[in-house]
Parts: C-alpha cells; structure tokens; sequence
C-alpha cells in the first residue's frame, strides 16, 4: 500500500498553479454582493452564478491537467503564504481526492445557483442570497482543497458559518431563526472534537499538514485511536450522523436550493472528505477508529431510513434520505481504499441525484403555493411532467435500480461491508430496503393517486432556468455510477491518493447474493408502498399511527433525548451555578459590605462636630486616665 501524503516535491505549475482562483472567484462574489448592497440587487444574481461557474471552469481545466500527468504525479502542492511562521505553512492540495469533490461543489453548486435564479425571483433578499451561496462555495472549497487540518479547520468554519446564514435566511420566521442556531450548535459540538484532535496531532506529531504525517511514523496505540474518535466527532457534527443528527432536519427551514446545496454538493459531505483524507492516518482498515466510524454509518443509514418512512414533509423525508446515504458513505469509509473509492462515489452520484430530488421538491413547492405536505400533492405527473420525471430518475437511482448510479455504488459499500463485517453489511442491505420503501412512498403520493390539492393550488412546470437544472442532473443520476464503478475507474484514479493498490481492479457482482438480496429487498419495499400509498387512497389528513410510527415522526425522539440528558440538566446546573453566584459569591461580598457599612454608620455617630462634646470627652479621658494612674501607684 502506497502513502497518500508524499506530495512534497510536485510543485504545481500550469492552471493548478493558480487553483486557488476556484476558492478566491465565489469568495470574492460574496464580497461584492455584501457590501455592494442593494445597488447589486439587479445584476447580484448573475454575479454569483457567473462566480460559481467561474470556480467549475478552473476545477475542470486543473483535471484536465492532472490528467495529462503520470498517475505518480497527480498530487500538485500549491503554497500560498506562512500561516503561523515556523509552524504552518498554509497552501493547496490538488489531488485526485480533492479535485473530484471540487468538481461536485463548483459542478453541482452552480446548477443549483442558476436553479435559484427562478425559485428566489420574487424574494426581495435575492442579492443576499447568492452572495451566502458563494461563500459556501468558497469556504466548501477551501475546505477539500487545503493541504492541512488548519486549512481544512478554517474551511470547516466558514461552512458552518454560511450554514446558518442559509438556513436562517428568512429569520423573521421563528422556526428559521431557531433551525439555524440549532444547526450552528448542535456543529460546534462536533467542531470541538475536531479541534481537539488537531491538538493531540499537534503535540503527537508536531504537524498538521498532510505531507508530513505522511512523513511521521504512526503506530496504532491509544493516542491515535483517539484522534481518530475526535476527528469522527467533527464528522459526526458536518455529515448529521448519530448522535449529532438533529439538526438536519430542522434545516429544511431554509430556502429548498439551500437543502439541495447542503445536502448534496457541500456541507454534509464535509465528514466524509475528513475521514477518507485522514483515513491512511487515523482510520487504517481494521483499526478503532474505523470500526467505530462503520458502526456510527450503520446506525445512522438505518435511523435515517427509518425517519424517511414516516414524514409527510417532503423535504424532512429528503432530508432523513441523506441521513441514510451519507450513513452507507461513513460505513464504505471504514473499510480502507477499496471503501474508500465506493463511498466517494457513492457521495459523487448521490450529489447528483439527491439534488434532482430536492431541486424537484423545490419545483414542487414553487407550483403548490409553498405546501410541503405530501398528502396535499397527488396527480402532479399530469400537470409537471419534466419535474416528474427528472424526480422519478433520482428515486430509481437512490434505491439502486438495476443500471442507473446508485445500483453500483451503494451496491458497492454493501458488499465491501459483508466481505469485511457481515452484521453491518446485512444491516445496510436491511436499509435497502427501507429505501425502496420511503423513497415509493413519496414518488406515490406526490405524482401518482388522487389530486388532493387545496382550492388555491394551481399546479404547473417550473420555468427552464429550473427545469434545465433538473435534466442535467438527472442525465448524471443515470450513468454516473456505471461509469465511476466499472472497471475500477474511480478506485484507480483515488488510489495514489488514498493508499489504494495500483494495481488492484474491484469487481462488481451484479448477481452476488447480496446484490440479489438487496434488489428483492427493494423490491419488497416499492411493493408495499405501492399497496398502501399507491392503490389505496391516500388520507389527506394523517391517521394516528402506531408507536414506531410516532418514534420515526418524532425522529427517533432524538430532540427529547437531547433535551433530557443535555439540555435539562444545563438549565439546572446554570440555575445552581446562579443561586451560588447570587447566595455564595454575591451574599459574601454584599454581606461583608453590608457589616461595613453598619458599623461605619455607627461609628460615624461619634463624630459630632462640636468642639464642646469633644472638650467634654477630653475631660472625661483624663478624668479616667488620672484615676487609674493614682489607682495603681496606691497599689
């Protein structure tokens, strides 16, 4: 196996030389929208489409580039300046990782900037949108692309940043307001954990860039298994894995191209991107770490699966899908490079499908007067055909029908995991099929069945400028997988990156028995949504359903739980933590004034003024004075 971090000595030149113009165009769009203000507001929109686009051009002339170079080249440093002298150096890694995920951020993030153009159209804030949706472009970029954990650090921070401007952007709205600092939170928990880590690599190794703990000899030991631990808890925090998934679903508060974007091309991607690139490191195949990263994607790919089931919201049940896909993304990631290549190209293909599908729900949406409710669709394949369609593309994709992209990478991650763990691998072919059965589920009752819609809805196709969007996307939905999995193709090309074999072809079995068992499973799953939601009417009004229909409603219980064993006890440890300060601190010092002043205020009584009571209390003093004197000489 070959050291992914030996990329010293390929100093890049060429368009690579200047990749940092992909980080430096969007950033500067939201500079210009900012603080140009409202005199952008009639062009703002085409300046961050064209920022963004911008960005994509100079990530596919980089690949181009890369291509043309020997496989043992294609890891190109870029140094920028000194960050702290003497101690980091910051700069760029243009590599076959992190040039595949600046492809999707600036690719798949751009169509979702000129999706924007129609959906916000009417939005006075339009401006102020797309300069946040430039800076996540650039601060996800920065993230992917820097050639260290600060670089990586500061990334991670601004994506948290333009996160909670996004999902906060309509803040007059309480439930926005509170989704966004729920979101911003709930992630500096996890950020917490990846910050410590880098201080235990720090004192450990004396370096954070990638290059030289590439360089440093890492044995596995109790030091290291923890960094891995706290660098997975930052990726808990990004991806929404358990146990900090609660705020995913509360961020579809925010405008719909803001879900597509971080769901698909940006932010829960992020914990993904830190565990492959830190996987030769901290996550080797069979370490600590990596175990429990696979049993965190495990847990998590069934939660999400199971919260997808329930929800009405068409959104929230998008939102529950990513859960679940990033979930199946954490599991391919505990299992070295061979894991590695099937979860990046499961996190390429799903970038592309999940924003079909969430661009959709936006087209949706903007045809039904804002109504998220699915039981207030139905019948809509008649009136959006293109939406339909493009939508129905991603659904067939994200539950792995034969030949369209999920089929081949999620496939893939399913039996990487059988041949490495086989609980975990069943468990993931178990949330196959609760795939087929949400995701029917929502295709039945948005397109199919009886129109249930209110008197005022006027349902009708989106405008091109939203429906071109959708079609790209879903051209990527259909043969993005076959051809990133056949032949080995994306594992060949991360291989250098990542520690892979050069060598080593990963087959595909179509026909393995997992790969029958998870298309029964699915096939079970479409069938049984399509009896109950499908053939029967569905209620427009959602019944009362059972205990686990209420568990996947409630989201797992997962707010409750927080609530219980975190929030709750905060508020009465700050309530002690006040009675303390008010009674302990405060009564001390107040009590302690309080006695001074009492006393002072008595003292001060003997200080009259009057010279007589003073002459008076002279006499009396020597009065007493002489007696005692006399007193003891007759003694």
């Amino acid at each position: 196996m070959e050291n992914p971090a030996q990329i010293l000595g390929n100093t890049a030149g060429g368009v690579i030389g200047f990749s940092w113009l992909m980080i430096a165009l969007p950033l500067v769009g939201a500079a210009i929208l900012l603080i140009g203000g409202r005199r952008t507001n009639k062009w703002g929109h085409l300046l961050g489409v064209a920022m963004s686009l911008g960005a994509f051009v100079v990530a596919v002339l980089a690949l181009v580039q890369l291509l043309g170079l020997d496989p043992e080249q294609r890891r190109q440093a870029v140094h920028l300046y000194e960050f702290i002298p003497g101690m980091v150096d910051m700069g760029l890694l243009v590599d076959q990782l992190s040039i595949s995920f600046a492809l999707l951020i600036t690719g798949v993030g751009s169509l979702i900037h000129i999706y924007s153009i129609g959906y916000m159209s009417h939005d006075p804030e339009r401006r102020r949108f797309f300069a946040y949706l430039n800076l996540f472009v650039a601060a996800m970029l920065l993230l992917v692309l820097a050639d260290n954990y600060v670089g990586l650090f500061i990334g991670w921070e601004g994506v948290g940043l333009a996160s909670y401007l996004l999902i906060g952007f309509w803040y007059f709205k309480p439930s926005a307001a509170v989704a966004a600092k729920k979101a911003f939170i709930v992630n500096r928990v996890g950020d917490f954990g990846l910050l410590v880590g880098m201080f235990v690599m720090w004192t450990t190794f004396g370096t954070l860039s990638f290059a030289g703990l590439g360089d440093a000899t890492i044995e596995q030991n109790g030091t290291v298994t923890a960094i891995g631990l706290l660098l997975l808890l930052g990726a808990c925090g990004k991806s929404a894995q358990l146990p900090l998934q609660s705020w995913l679903l509360d961020a579809m508060e925010g405008p719909t191209p803001v879900s597509a974007l971080i769901h698909a091309a940006t932010m829960v991607t992020a914990g993904v991107y830190l565990v492959v690139r830190s996987g030769a490191f901290f996550f080797p195949l069979g370490s600590t770490a990596a175990l429990v990263a696979g049993i965190v994607g495990t847990a998590t790919l069934l939660a999400g699966a199971i919260i997808g089931c329930a929800k009405d919201d068409i959104k929230k049940g998008l939102a529950g899908s990513t859960m679940s896909q990033i979930g199946y993304m954490m599991l391919g990631a505990a299992f070295g490079p061979v894991g590695y290549a099937f979860a990046i190209g499961h996190l390429i293909t799903h970038g592309f499908f999940k924003a079909d599908m969430f661009l959709g729900a936006g087209s949706v949406m903007h045809a039904m007067n804002d109504e998220v409710d699915m039981r207030k669709y139905g019948g809509l394949f008649s009136k959006m055909k293109v939406t339909a369609i493009t939508f129905i593309i991603g659904y067939l994709a994200i539950i792995g029908f034969p030949l369209l992209s999920g089929y081949f990478t999620k496939d893939g991650i399913i039996e990487t995991a059988i041949e490495h763990n086989p609980v975990m691998g069943w468990l993931a072919v178990a949330g196959a099929g609760l795939t087929g059965f949400y995701m029917s589920r929502m295709i039945f009752m948005t397109f199919f069945g009886k129109a249930r819609w209110d008197k005022d809805a006027h349902p009708h196709e989106s405008p091109a400028v939203m429906t071109v969007p959708l079609i790209i996307l879903s051209i990527g939905a259909i043969g993005l997988g076959a051809f990133l999995v056949l032949g080995g193709r994306l594992y060949q090309w991360l291989a250098p990156a990542v520690g892979g074999a050069r060598d080593f072809v990963p087959a595909f079995h179509p026909f393995s028995v997992p790969g029958l068992s998870t298309l029964a499973l699915v096939a079970v799953g479409v069938v049984i949504a399509w009896f109950k939601y499908g053939k029967a009417e569905v209620p427009v009004t959602a019944p009362r359903g059972s205990f686990l229909t209420t568990f996947a409603r409630r989201d797992l219980y997962g707010d409750a739980l927080n609530e219980s064993l975190f929030m709750r006890p905060g508020q009465w440890l700050t309530r002690l933590a006040v009675f303390f300060d008010n009674r302990g601190i405060d009564g001390l010092v107040n009590g302690l004034a309080a006695t001074i002043g009492g006393s002072s205020g008595r003292l001060r009584r003997v200080q009259t003024g009057f010279a007589r009571t003073y002459a008076l209390s002279i006499l009396f003093g020597a009065a007493l004075l002489t007696g005692a004197l006399l007193l003891v000489g007759n003694l």
